[in-house]
Parts: structure tokens; C-alpha cells; sequence
């Protein structure tokens, strides 16, 4: 039986301001180094929700009603695929009263001022527009609604709104009829949103809004994009890790076909030609002096990313863990290992730039479109304003594309020879300039108590950076929280009813650059957990998911916990054990406040790890489009098993490896369940986390299914049976 649900609402209002002030506190008092501080931030950062960091006053920066009646929204969120423009749509629809049909989603240019300060990523576009957005639908219906009170010499408290037309006094006007005849708008007070059961739009399976154009292959997406006259554009990039440039002979480039200009800058080559094989030819011919630094090896990296060996940050502590655990008996210990993972998305990074004198327009697949102009426009000695970034839509992002600096080179080089240029990346160089997923390396350690149940656990973390040194962060982070947040994203103990657990995170500056990868440390740190909890759980002669449950504490996040739990086991028909050469495996993780639960079904066949089957149960809170929750649920898992079963980067003789598809192995459709089945659970009042969330159980959950087939404990990812 399900248990009352705990009632508490937190506002991302209060959430700022209690963020600002806590910091404040620290600075002002000198406690920033103290880690008892330390850990009250870890805890905040590890619940928050990130609000939306751009002008939410002007309905006129997002919305553009034309004279056919038709609503552009100007999204600042980019659309990558995860269906950000569909829910926006339909938030807008409801609020605007328009058919859904009629409103265009694109892309919002720097240009139209519509900005958003932070990026599309962390599973935030559609939970941090969810309030704002409403309320600028509001208020431009009451803008129109006004308008056409002046318009009919009548009082707007006579009009009724209805599908894009307002009525009243025997008159009727479109919205478009309404614009066309509007010189100044003026912007009244937000008026009271409605009720969310009178929604036509928000919470139905509503076909996604890009589709159509994705079929017909009109979208343009960032290797799709074009300028009149274009040349092409090639950058000399590095093999080797740490490389810097040095210097370059480029005389042979120089006389080569097609070359119009070789570019040398105080940190980069580039060259300019007629066509992009030409341009590659001529970079190819540049002979550059690269400093390189140690020749590494996957062994060196192995042995900086162990436990103990980094600058250890207690992000976590309640209770006596440490001291029981180093004083005890019958402690049990696993050590967990994850590898260097590629993003590998199917469009390598690039730029269209033109810079015409004072001025520049880059059109780029970009999640970072305000950090992207402000470092086009500081390269280039730019006014901000006068840089415009057009999004284009993303082939494939996943975090690889929250730092963009290709559209500065790009610029650069439009600058030096007068004219549009398209410059992208080879898939080589794409492979080996990344910012890859960091390794990471776990030690868990418990002690079992009375009953069967935890006394204490604790979790060792080592990995490298995920936020630090991305121009995202802010550099006064790094100072006070110590720990990166995006490495040990996922590694706090979630079985907050054990009376004792502890969390360390080992920082390690790793020689190569590792940043964002969907989900950050979630999925490495889930399978590093879960995957304890089922074997402390087999010691301890329970059920799994029973193990869990016991566990969990007695709270709003808890009861959430526990109703995808055990929504997941019933609609998969949970089972324990092995049953005619199959058996099932379980994991769950909480990630931005959101909750998610796998069981996965699978088989070992001729060697192999088969999975048939993955059922997800998620509670996303309120989910504006159910259809898209489910598309993000099975795209997260069909990631996280190919991340898990197959993915890794290694190291050798300096250099990156491997740099095409084919060598770096990834999931086919023949290793793709023939089910998933999700199960969404709405337990909030608003939108939450959705985008990276289910990623993280996938690994666990698997290896947890292998061990009750083959007996075999797999603790290290990619998952390999012996």
C-alpha cells in the first residue's frame, strides 16, 4: 500500500535567493573552508533546480504574432533533439488560447535579445520556462486582448478569447488582424494563470511540432547551414593530449589548390579554400610544432583516477560511518571502475561565421548561445551586441557542445578573408579534441546491523573534473564548494534512513579535457552504488528491492523514491533469482529531485549480455507532454547500455584512441531491448528533471541481472563477462 504523500513546496525564487545569501554568509564569516559548509552546499547543489537566467519581463522578445495569425515563439532553449520545442508549444498554446497548430517554434537569434543566460542542458528547458513561460503567454493574450478593446472602442472586460480570436460587441479579431494595426504595445500586469485542468494542450501526448520539417529534411542543422559566397575553412587541431601549439611551417599549404588564405593566429592555423577537401588537403600539408608534454598512457591514467590518490571533499555525512567502518569487523568492501567515454554524437563540432566590419553573424549547433557570442565578440574586439548567434538544430549534443569556441575560429577566419566561412571538424578531430567523460574509480565500504539492514556505508568517488575550467562555472565555485558537483553527480547515498553514510569525492586534474557528458557523473556513480547495494543486499539474505525500500526515509524525496520503486517492480513482475536462462536486475537513482527506477530483463547467449527487456517507472512530477517523457526515457537508455556495455576511450603513446565508429564500439539496434515500458508517475505540481535523470540505473541494473545468471560480479564498465 502506498504511503501518504509528505507536502512541501520549495519555489526556485527562494532557492536563489537562499543560495545567494548562504554565500554570502560563508565569504562574509571565512568559513568557506570548513567542511562542515562545504557539505550543507554539496547538499543544496545536489536538490536544486536551476532557474531560467534570461529576460522573462517582455513578451515581445519570445513572441511575434503575424498578419496570417500565426504565434512565433523565439525559444532562447535549443532543440536538440529532446523535445524542448514541442512542450514549449504547448505551454505557450494553452496560456496564448491558440490552437497548437498555429504556433512556430525557432530559434531565438542573439539578435532578437532573447537570451538565455545559462544553456540548454541539466534537463532544465522545460521545468525552469514552466512558470515564466506561462506567464508571458498571459500576459501577451491580455496585450492583445487590450489592444483589441481599443481597436473596437469597447472595454476589455467585454472581450472573450477564444482559438487566436478575440469577440465582443458583435465584432470579432484575429490575433493577426489585432497586430497589424498595434504601433507601441504596452505591457500590463501578468494576469491569473489558469487552471491547469482546463489545459487543452499541456499534459497530452501532442505529436512533436519539428517533426514534419526532421522527415522532409527541411530542418537546418549546423553541418546543413550556409551563407551566400561561402568559403571553407580548416583548423589544424592536435593528436596528443595537453598538445600546444607552437609554431607551423605552412609554405606547402600556401601553394595548394584552391587555398585562399593561410591564417596563422598567436594560438591556432587555419586554412581558407574554395571547397572543404581542399581546405583539409592544405591543412594537412601544414607542418605545425605541437609542445606535447609527457607521452601518457591509459596505465598512467589508471593510476591517477584510484581513491586516496586525488584531493579528497566530504560532500556528505550523517552519523558515526567512518568511525564504525575503520573500527569494526565484518566490513564489507567492492571497488567499482568506469572509462574515459567519447560523446561520439553523430554531428562533429562546426561554424558558419561572416564578419562584415563591426559586426558578425556565426549560425552554429550550439547549448551555449550567450557564451558563444560573448567569446566571438571578446576575440574579435566586438560590441556584444553586434555578434549574432543563430542557433541551428543539434546533431547530437549530450554536453559536448556547452563549450563552442569553433565559432571564434570560424569568425576569425571569415574576418581575415573577407567572406562567409564553414569550418568543422573531422570526426578524427572530433574524437580526439573532446571533452570526454572522466574515468572514475569507487570504493564502497558497509557494515551490516541488526535485522539485516545498513549501520553504515561509505562512498569513495574519484574522478575528474565534469564543471570546473567550463566557462559555465564560475571560477569562485571552484573555492567554495572544493569538490566538482559534476563528477560526483549521483554519488550521495540515497538511503537516507541508514543511520550512518558518508560520501567523499577524490578530486583528480586529469591531462586531458573532461567535461559535461549526459547525465555527468550519474551513470558511473548509480552503477558504482546499485550495484553495491544488490550485493550488500544478497549478503544480507534479502529481497532487493525489499533492501531498498527499508532503507528509505520518511520524507517527500523518500516517498517519491519509493513509488517508483516499487512501480517499476510491479509493472515489470519483479522476480528475484534466475528463471530459465533469464533473470531480472534492479537499480534506481534520484537526479535533480527527480526519482527513476530500471528492471532489466536480460540473458547471456553464446558469451553475450542480451537484454530483452527495461522497464523504467519515473516521476518526473508534472509532465507536460507524456509521449516526449517516454521518448527521453528510452533514449537515456539506450545511451546508458551502450555507455555501459560497450563505450570507452583508451590511452596510448599519448594520444587518444580509437578516433572513428567501428573501433569505438557503441549499441547497435540488434543490442537495443525489444521492450521498454515506462511508467510515469506525477507526484509534483510542476515540471521536473527528465532529460538525463533515467540514465542513471542502466548500468547497475544490468550487471545486477548478469551476476544472478553467471554468478559473475561485474564492477567495471564497460561490462565484460570473463
Amino acid at each position: 500500500m502506498s504511503e501518504s504523500k509528505p507536502k512541501k513546496k520549495f519555489s526556485r525564487r527562494k532557492f536563489i535567493i537562499r543560495s545567494a545569501v548562504g554565500v554570502g554568509v560563508l565569504l562574509g564569516t571565512g568559513y568557506v573552508t570548513r567542511p562542515v559548509w562545504r557539505r550543507s552546499l554539496a547538499e543544496m547543489a545536489n536538490s536544486a533546480e536551476a532557474p531560467y537566467l534570461g529576460d522573462t519581463e517582455s513578451p515581445l522578445l519570445w513572441f511575434e504574432v503575424s498578419a496570417e495569425n500565426q504565434v512565433v515563439l523565439y525559444s532562447p532553449k535549443v532543440e536538440m533533439g529532446q523535445g524542448t520545442f514541442t512542450g514549449l508549444a504547448q505551454i505557450a498554446a494553452d496560456e496564448l488560447e491558440v490552437d497548437i497548430n498555429k504556433i512556430k517554434v525557432v530559434h531565438a537569434p542573439t539578435a532578437s535579445g532573447n537570451i538565455d543566460g545559462m544553456s540548454t542542458g541539466g534537463s532544465t528547458s522545460i521545468s525552469s520556462l514552466w512558470q515564466p513561460l506561462r506567464e508571458l503567454a498571459a500576459t501577451m493574450r491580455e496585450m492583445l486582448k487590450n489592444e483589441a478593446a481599443r481597436i473596437m472602442e469597447t472595454d476589455a472586460a467585454a472581450l472573450t478569447v477564444k482559438e487566436g480570436v478575440v469577440s465582443g460587441n458583435g465584432q470579432t479579431l484575429t490575433y493577426g488582424e489585432i497586430a497589424k494595426q498595434v504601433k507601441e504595445w504596452n505591457i500590463p500586469d501578468t494576469p491569473p494563470l489558469k487552471d491547469v485542468k482546463s489545459y487543452k494542450f499541456i499534459g497530452k501526448p501532442i505529436p512533436r511540432v519539428d517533426l514534419a520539417d526532421k522527415v522532409a529534411g527541411a530542418s537546418i542543422f549546423g553541418m546543413d547551414a550556409a551563407m551566400p559566397d561561402m568559403l571553407y575553412g580548416a583548423v589544424a587541431r592536435p593528436s596528443s593530449i595537453g598538445a600546444k601549439y607552437v609554431s607551423a611551417d605552412t609554405s606547402r599549404a600556401e601553394k595548394m589548390p584552391g587555398v585562399v588564405k593561410v591564417v596563422r593566429e598567436k594560438d591556432f592555423v587555419g586554412v581558407v579554400a574554395r571547397s572543404r577537401m581542399e581546405a583539409e588537403n592544405a591543412k594537412n600539408a601544414i607542418i605545425v610544432t605541437w609542445d606535447t608534454g609527457k607521452n601518457w598512457q591509459s596505465e598512467d591514467i589508471e593510476e591517477m583516477i584510484r581513491v586516496g590518490k586525488g584531493e579528497p571533499y566530504v560532500i556528505q555525512k550523517a552519523g558515526r560511518a567512518k568511525r564504525i567502518l575503520d573500527n569494526e569487523e565484518e566490513v564489507f568492501t567492492a571497488e567499482y571502475k568506469s572509462p574515459v567515454g567519447a560523446h561520439a554524437q553523430l554531428e562533429p563540432n562546426g561554424a558558419v561565421a561572416y564578419v562584415e566590419g563591426d559586426k558578425a553573424t556565426v549560425i552554429i549547433s550550439t547549448q551555449v548561445v550567450n557564451i558563444t557570442r560573448n567569446e566571438v565578440a571578446e576575440r574579435l574586439g566586438l560590441e556584444k551586441e553586434n555578434v549574432n548567434i543563430i542557433p541551428a538544430y543539434l546533431g547530437g549534443g549530450f554536453g559536448r557542445r556547452l563549450h563552442t569556441p569553433n565559432a571564434m575560429q570560424a569568425a576569425v577566419l571569415s574576418k581575415a578573408v573577407g567572406k562567409p566561412v564553414k569550418c568543422f571538424f573531422n570526426r578524427q578531430e572530433e574524437f580526439q579534441n573532446d571533452t570526454f567523460r572522466p574515468p572514475t574509480h569507487h570504493v564502497l565500504r558497509a557494515k551490516l546491523g541488526a535485522g539485516g539492514l545498513i549501520k553504515a556505508i561509505e562512498h569513495n568517488v574519484s574522478s575528474g573534473d565534469v564543471m570546473y575550467g567550463s566557462p559555465m562555472v564560475p571560477a569562485l565555485a571552484e573555492p567554495i564548494l572544493g569538490a566538482d558537483v559534476g563528477a560526483w553527480r549521483g554519488g550521495m547515498i540515497q538511503y537516507r534512513k541508514i543511520p550512518n553514510y558518508r560520501a567523499v569525492s577524490w578530486r583528480v586534474k586529469l591531462p586531458f579535457a573532461t567535461s559535461w557528458w549526459r547525465s555527468l557523473g550519474l551513470l558511473a556513480n548509480t552503477f558504482a552504488i546499485e550495484s553495491f547495494m544488490d550485493e550488500l543486499a544478497i549478503k544480507a539474505g534479502k529481497d532487493p528491492v525489499q533492501f531498498r525500500l527499508d532503507q528509505i526515509q520518511e520524507d517527500e524525496a523518500g516517498y517519491r523514491l519509493k513509488e517508483v520503486i516499487r512501480a517499476a517492480a510491479q509493472k515489470a513482475g519483479w522476480r528475484d533469482g534466475a528463471h530459465n536462462g533469464r533473470a531480472m536486475g534492479f537499480a534506481a537513482s534520484t537526479d535533480a529531485n527527480t526519482p527513476c527506477a530500471h528492471v532489466v530483463e536480460v540473458s547471456v547467449e553464446d558469451g553475450e549480455i542480451r537484454v530483452h527487456k527495461v522497464t523504467c517507472a519515473i516521476d518526473p512530477g508534472f509532465a507536460v507532454n507524456p509521449d516526449q517523457v517516454r521518448a527521453q526515457c528510452e533514449g537515456c537508455i539506450i545511451m546508458g547500455l551502450s555507455a555501459a556495455m560497450f563505450e570507452k576511450m583508451t590511452v596510448k603513446d599519448g594520444q587518444l584512441t580509437p578516433t572513428i565508429y567501428g573501433p569505438y564500439k557503441m549499441a547497435l539496434m540488434k543490442h537495443a531491448p525489444k521492450e521498454i515500458d515506462v511508467v510515469i508517475l506525477e507526484n509534483a505540481d510542476a515540471p521536473g528533471a527528465v532529460g538525463e535523470p533515467p540514465l542513471g540505473p542502466i548500468g547497475a541494473a544490468i550487471a545486477n541481472a548478469v551476476f544472478r545468471i553467471t554468478g559473475q560480479r561485474l564492477r567495471e564498465m564497460p561490462l565484460q563477462l570473463a
